[in-house]
């Protein structure tokens, strides 16, 4: 099983007490939270894909994260994984680190950047049905007035026509989603499952 999260933000004290506002008591009882969450889904063989800010700790304090979480960990650098640049940090727990990566879901792909990307490759791409065939899976905006701004552009572009490839004119396709992991109570989800929470979400119905 291969799940998505955006922006756990690891001893990130300032992201607890201020703009997410995540309510825990301390750092350490968030940290602990994430961890129980995560490994309460997560199993020794499936894959987590981490698109970014990761952990705002010393290198030390992510390696003991790491060390705790289950799972094949890959990740999406993001602006806050500050870690990185600690030459002491051992990065053999990710099986890889990348800025930007594209994978497939089950005959779509998924575009994974910790920045949303306005114009993203494939975006115009439909399968035979008339089904979008890419989403850009992101993070960083966390729940704050930039998701709004990207909400309404989404809606905006989808309403936009162009000239379709094999003739005549449709509207433009534009899907991100924000997997930000307060958005599913700090739990990586499976992609399908992050769509249908931002189906959700985009609908009011959470």
């Amino acid at each position: 099983m291969r799940y998505y999260i955006a922006d756990l933000h690891f001893w990130h004290r300032a992201l607890n007490e201020h703009m997410d506002c995540r309510g825990f008591s301390s750092v350490e009882e968030m940290n602990a939270y994430m961890i129980e969450q995560w490994n309460k889904k997560v199993r020794k063989n499936d894959e987590v894909v981490i698109l970014g800010d990761f952990s705002w700790g010393t290198a030390q304090q992510t390696q003991e994260v790491l060390d705790q979480l289950q799972g094949k960990l890959y990740l999406i650098v993001g602006n806050h994984d500050r870690f990185l640049d600690d030459k002491k940090f051992d990065a053999s727990r990710f099986v890889w680190i990348k800025q930007y990566a594209e994978l497939n879901e089950n005959r779509r792909k998924v575009i994974l950047s910790h920045y949303p990307i306005a114009c993203y490759n494939g975006q115009y791409r439909k399968d035979e049905d008339g089904n979008p065939k890419t989403y850009m899976l992101h993070g960083h905006i966390h729940k704050t007035q930039d998701q709004q701004l990207m909400d309404t552009f989404e809606e905006y572009v989808k309403n936009q026509t162009h000239e379709a490839i094999g003739g005549g004119i449709e509207h433009i396709p534009c899907h991100f989603i924000n997997c930000f992991c307060m958005y599913s109570d700090y739990q990586p989800m499976t992609f399908d499952e992050w769509l249908e929470l931002d189906k959700k979400r985009k609908n009011k119905e959470i």
